[in-house]
């Protein structure tokens, strides 16, 4: 007898889109929600699920925040149909925090106070 089984991980696009101001990058964007859940199959059939957390990305800069699973479990249902910034919790801020030299255009970082191509005062 041969069995075919397995362990993997799969993302969940949850439909949910609510627009706002970022609170990463203060433009103005869409908030996705998505959940990744671990999954074990057999013969290519996923039997149960665990492991479930949800997520929300930005459109604006593509930071990425969690958000309870109670909150998550409710918008997957239909029930919440809002997100509050204080239900957010960033894990990955993906803002670009660069200037540019007005001398040589160099991009840099905003905590630099010199530039590091040309050594003019930014």
């Amino acid at each position: 007898m041969f069995f075919v089984f397995g362990i993997s991980t799969k993302d969940k696009n949850i439909d949910f889109v609510q627009t706002m101001v970022c609170p990463n990058c203060n433009s103005y964007g869409r908030l996705e929600v998505f959940m990744t859940y671990t999954y074990f199959s057999l013969f290519f059939i996923p039997i149960f699920k665990w492991n479930k957390k949800y997520y929300v990305r930005s459109s604006c800069c593509g930071s990425l925040f969690t958000i309870r699973e109670d909150l998550g479990k409710a918008i997957e249902r239909g029930e919440k149909n809002r997100i509050d910034e204080a239900e957010l919790n960033p894990i990955d801020m993906k803002y670009n925090r660069e200037q540019t030299c007005s001398n040589c255009n160099y991009s840099i970082d905003t905590d630099f106070e010199y530039c590091p191509k040309c050594g003019r005062k930014l």
